[in-house]
């Protein structure tokens, strides 16, 4: 879980991923169609990406755990609470506050 969150607070937004995955992809899309260049975290490319999906599993409480947004280091969630958090108006300005978009 340690490595977990330094990983998540190295940058301003941080997606875990798994290169297959049809929703990370549609994730990891999502934030470069808004502007922003987050750092993805592919689990798949990882020796060590089996013992860091089990943390996030543990974390969110569901597997499997990807996509997963950090976003100024503070867990945002998978897709469904990115997207809740984009509808209701939380999103962009939590990314112009990380620094993460620019007017």
């Amino acid at each position: 879980m340690d490595r977990v969150m330094r990983l998540a607070s190295q940058r301003a937004v941080v997606i875990f991923s798994v290169s297959t995955c049809c929703m990370c992809h549609t994730m990891k899309r999502f934030f470069c169609e808004l502007g922003v260049n987050p750092y993805i975290y592919e689990l798949d490319e990882d020796p060590k990406g089996k013992e860091i999906e089990r943390a996030l599993s543990k974390l969110l409480n569901r597997s499997p755990p990807v996509p997963v947004v950090f976003i100024g280091g503070k867990l945002i969630g998978p897709t469904d609470k990115v997207m809740t958090l984009h509808l209701t108006g939380g999103l962009i300005p939590l990314l112009h506050e990380v620094g993460a978009l620019w007017l």
